[in-house]
């Protein structure tokens, strides 16, 4: 059998998760969705913005990360995020309103030219985009609202 995963997750800030017994790890990588078992070859990777799913015995969490490195080596899984967070940390009304002006900074940008703003903006837009993913998720579907 399988010795199973020990991931940490820290950002320059905190530790964000550190826990043993995972079963796999699902990470977005800068080259495609990365997906992390047991006994897996060692891999230094950057990670793009996204949704980050941590696999144990028929459950998962999901976490946000807005890029940083990942490491795989001996069972082991490194994060090193630029920014993580738990879902039940992402604050949904504070993403939505990120995401509103993320939206607003990438129109003014793209509309005067201005490339590494309009960049800027895309990476703030996509960083809000998977935190409200994750308080989504954490909340489940969404359910029709009464005589609405």
């Amino acid at each position: 059998m399988d010795v199973p995963l020990r991931v940490q997750i820290v950002t320059a800030e905190r530790e964000v998760l550190a826990e043993e017994g995972v079963d796999m790890v699902v990470a977005p990588g800068s080259e495609g969705v990365v997906g992390i078992l047991p006994r897996h070859a060692p891999l230094l990777t950057t990670l793009q913005p996204g949704v980050i799913r941590i696999k144990r015995e028929g459950s998962e969490e999901a976490m946000s990360v807005g890029g940083g490195f990942l490491q795989v080596a001996r069972d082991q899984v490194l994060v090193l995020a630029d920014t993580a967070e738990r879902a039940d940390e992402v604050d949904q009304a504070r993403a939505e309103d990120a995401r509103r002006r993320a939206r607003e900074t990438l129109s003014e940008a793209v509309n005067s030219g201005q490339r590494l703003q309009a960049e800027a903006a895309r990476v703030a837009l996509r960083r809000a985009e998977v935190r409200i993913q994750v308080a989504r998720r954490r909340r489940g579907p969404a359910r029709p609202q009464p005589g609405g």
